[in-house]
Order: C-alpha cells, then sequence, then structure tokens
C-alpha cells in the first residue's frame, strides 16, 4: 500500500526516541535507503493507496517524494559523520525527530485531500521544531518559538482558505470528495469568488511556510540555528511541501478559468520575495544566513515562474528540482566550516581551498549552481522562466528579475569571495573525512547530470505536472 511509505519512517521516528544513539544512527540510515527504495516503487507504479479519497500520486507529487527520499539518504549518512564530530544534545531526540520529518514531508506529498495535506504541513512544524532548537541556545530558543508562532498562525490562514475552497463547492452545489483531483476536474462549476478568496489565504499561508515574503521571517533564524543537516531538510525539502499546497491549489484556479487571478498575484510575491532577499544579502555577515535568504530568493523564482505560466511554469519545476540538490549540499558543506573554523561568521572564516581543500569544491561548485552558472540546471530554469516572461509581455516583471537577479549574484559572490580565499591562520578542528564530503559531491553530480540526461520518465511526469498550469513548451 501506498501509506507505507510514511508510516515507516514514523515508527522507526518513535522508535528512535527510546533507542541508544548508535543505534539511533543506523535506523536514520536503513530507513533512509529503505524509504528511497520504496519511493522508487512509487515511480515505478508499484504502489496502490489504501485511502484513494485521502492519498494519491500525482505527478508534483512525484517529484517531490524522489527529491525527498534522495536528499534525505544522502543527508542521513553526513549526519552520522556530523554527529560524530558535532555537540548535539539529546542525539535521540535529533535522529527521531528528523525521521518523523521525513515522515510527514513524505504525507504532503502523497495528500489529495484538501485537509489532510492542511494536516501533513502543520505536523512538519510540529516535527521539525525540535531540530531547530537542537543546540538548546537562547538564539536557538527564540528561533524555534519565532518558527513555531509564525508558521502557525500561516497555517491557520490556510486552514481558513481550505474551508473558503470548499464553501466555493457548496455554492456551486458540485457534490465531489474534497481532494484535489477531484475539485479540478469540476472546476468550471466552483463559485468564482470564494475561490479566490480561498486561494488568497492559502497562497498567504503556505506562503509563510514557504518563505515567501513578507511572511519569512521566521527562516533566516530557523536555517542558521538548526544543525546543518536539519537546515539542509528545511530548506532542500519543507520549503517544496509548503508549495505542494499552493501549487495544488493554482492549477484548480486554472481550471476554473481564473488564471489572471492568480498568476499576476504569484508574480508579484515572487518578485517581492526575490528583491527582499538581495537586500538582505548584500549586508550578510553569517553565511548561514547568507543561504536562507538565498532560499527565499528561489521560493520567489519558483513562485514567479509560476505565476508567469507557461514555459515559465516548466522553468519553476526545473529550478525547484535543481535548488533542493544544490542547496541542500550548500547546507552541509556549511556545517563542515562551521565544525572546522568554529563560528558562522564570514569575517572568522577564510582560506578555505587551502585549509578545507575537499569541503572549497562543493562549497564552490554549490555557489555555481546556485547562482545560475551553466551548465547547472538553475540556469537553464531561470533562462526559461525570462524567456516565458517575454512570450507573455511581462517585460517589466522580466526586468526586475534580471535585475535582482544581478545584486544577489553580486553579494554572493562577494561573501564567497571572503570565505575562500581571505587570509585565514585558525586552526581546523575537523578531518575532512569521505562522508563529510561525498554525499555533497553527489547532490552536485547529481543536479550537474540531470542538466545533460534526464531520464524519459522524469521528463513526462514534469510535464504532467506543468500541463495543468500551461507548462510545456
Amino acid at each position: 500500500m501506498l501509506e507505507i511509505v510514511f508510516l515507516i519512517p514514523f515508527f522507526t521516528g518513535v522508535a528512535a526516541f527510546f533507542l541508544p544513539d548508535k543505534i539511533g544512527r543506523c535506523l536514520l540510515v536503513l530507513t533512509g535507503a529503505i524509504h528511497l527504495m520504496l519511493s522508487v516503487m512509487v515511480w515505478a507504479g508499484g504502489l496502490a493507496p489504501l485511502l484513494p479519497d485521502y492519498f494519491a500520486v500525482t505527478p508534483e507529487g512525484l517529484l517531490s517524494l524522489l527529491v525527498i527520499s534522495l536528499l534525505f539518504f544522502l543527508i542521513s549518512i553526513y549526519t552520522i559523520a556530523y554527529l560524530k564530530a558535532s555537540d548535539i544534545h539529546a542525539e535521540n531526540i535529533f535522529t527521531g525527530s528528523m525521521l518523523l520529518f521525513l515522515s510527514t514531508m513524505t504525507m504532503v506529498t502523497l495528500s489529495d485531500h484538501i485537509m489532510v495535506m492542511w494536516i501533513a504541513i502543520e505536523a512538519t512544524t510540529l516535527a521539525s521544531a525540535p531540530l531547530i532548537y537542537t543546540h538548546r541556545s537562547a538564539a536557538s530558543l527564540e528561533a524555534t518559538w519565532k518558527y513555531v508562532l509564525i508558521c502557525s498562525v500561516g497555517i491557520a490562514m490556510a486552514l481558513l482558505g481550505s474551508v473558503l475552497v470548499t464553501v466555493a463547492m457548496d455554492v456551486g452545489k458540485v457534490d465531489t470528495p474534497i481532494s484535489f483531483s477531484a475539485m479540478t476536474e469540476v472546476a468550471k462549476r466552483l463559485d468564482p469568488m470564494w475561490l479566490k478568496a480561498g486561494f488568497v489565504f492559502i497562497l498567504v499561508g503556505y506562503g509563510t511556510k514557504m518563505g515567501l515574503a513578507p511572511m519569512h521571517t521566521w527562516l533566516p533564524d530557523a536555517h542558521s540555528e538548526a544543525p546543518s543537516p536539519a537546515s539542509a531538510l528545511l530548506s532542500g525539502v519543507l520549503l517544496n511541501c509548503a508549495y505542494l499546497g499552493i501549487f495544488k491549489t493554482n492549477k484548480i484556479m486554472h481550471a476554473a478559468g481564473l488564471a489572471d487571478f492568480s498568476g499576476p498575484i504569484l508574480i508579484v510575491f515572487g518578485l517581492v520575495s526575490i528583491m527582499a532577499a538581495a537586500t538582505f544579502i548584500l549586508k550578510q555577515t553569517e553565511y548561514k544566513r547568507m543561504l536562507a535568504y538565498s532560499s527565499i530568493e528561489n521560493m520567489g523564482i519558483i513562485a514567479f515562474g509560476t505565476g508567469i505560466g507557461g514555459l515559465g511554469a516548466y522553468g519553476a519545476m526545473i529550478c525547484l528540482i535543481h535548488h533542493s540538490l544544490i542547496k541542500s549540499s550548500l547546507f552541509l558543506t556549511s556545517g563542515n566550516i562551521l565544525l572546522g573554523f568554529g563560528s558562522r561568521f564570514i569575517d572568522q572564516t577564510g582560506n578555505l581551498v587551502g585549509r578545507m581543500p575537499k569541503t572549497f569544491v562543493a562549497f564552490f561548485g554549490g555557489f555555481a549552481g546556485i547562482s545560475g552558472f551553466p551548465p547547472f540546471g538553475i540556469f537553464i530554469g531561470e533562462l526559461l522562466i525570462i524567456m516565458g516572461a517575454f512570450r507573455t509581455g511581462n517585460y517589466i516583471s522580466a526586468g526586475f528579475f534580471i535585475l535582482s537577479l544581478c545584486v544577489i549574484f553580486a553579494g554572493f559572490a562577494n561573501n564567497i569571495m571572503k570565505i575562500s580565499f581571505n587570509t585565514s591562520d585558525a586552526t581546523i578542528r575537523i578531518k575532512e573525512s569521505p562522508s563529510l564530503v561525498w554525499p555533497q559531491y553527489a547532490l552536485l553530480l547529481t543536479s550537474l547530470v540531470l542538466c545533460f540526461w534526464m531520464p524519459d520518465t522524469l521528463y513526462q511526469t514534469i510535464i504532467h505536472a506543468v500541463n495543468a498550469i500551461g507548462g510545456g513548451f
């Protein structure tokens, strides 16, 4: 049954709370491997839902599931070495929360019922909050409470939006299951006024969890305070899960003929997020916060491309996949830098190329990828989004988009150069063991391979995901 994909990490996560640390670490990797195998089986069509009214395999959900599974497996391998080299309080809580986080995120990707989706996204907040508080400092406590409170308010708004969508069904006298798939098929019969109101609340609600500006204020603190494996999951996977709720609702809007309403709103939120990230990246003094603002930028890019639709929607999906791979790699690499230099401040690092050469390769490669250097996938995605914007006549929006990307690149590059090449006589406190670097290499290599060769089944999955919002060529 399909539900086993999120039930296994749920039960292993609960078990990890009561097991010795060494067994918990092994369980982390073992569960990651089993989850990856099951996700491939889902991709191959080998698992059917036991509760089809609540769970289903959709193209966009399948893409997110595959990304989650691959990322978690590689991050779990890195986590073993990270835990050995760092001082983690209550390691069993950390590993248990990681597994529960995997379970809830998987549940999001497989949810088709609008209320089950809401429950699953809310559950990701509860599962990930202990990860942010891992170091038990005043700053991590503040970041945790900010994350829980702000996201809870956002999720409450998403709940209201979900209710309003069901009201659109009642007013339109539509008798159909409350699932995204069913509502998309009968979208033209839904009441447009209530549907518009529901979309706005869902966008603001899930947009808070996704990190769209101006609802992004929790994200920099949470990402900077969480241990690097958790930061990699928060940025590489959690934001995508929140985006799924917006994406599925936007499919309903397109099917209802309301794309002219939802598209411009997504474009505005996307541009505001990109420009907000540009403003803050320029003055960042901490490299993990810099990466967090880069995530806000990339979520803005994805929202912008989705709002453009057509070719832009395809580009947004490409950016989503490659951002997950590359940003996760960067957060893992930032963990190495933190373990090595013992500081999150940019001016307290330096000469990464000489002091930690293996980490430098992953760090600089990640910078090139996330900045949109060819031939990395984000370059392809951003190019498609710009082409889509010009095709649809969004010339001014495209101009702001390009200008913001240039500003972000300048600020990002300046800090990366400082970390990589500035003089430093710091004593490096760790050895660059293979498990601390090769997961990042694997993530970057996967991103590069997908630029030159994409399995036809994966390509068709992307096409099917974006067709509903005018995607494709």
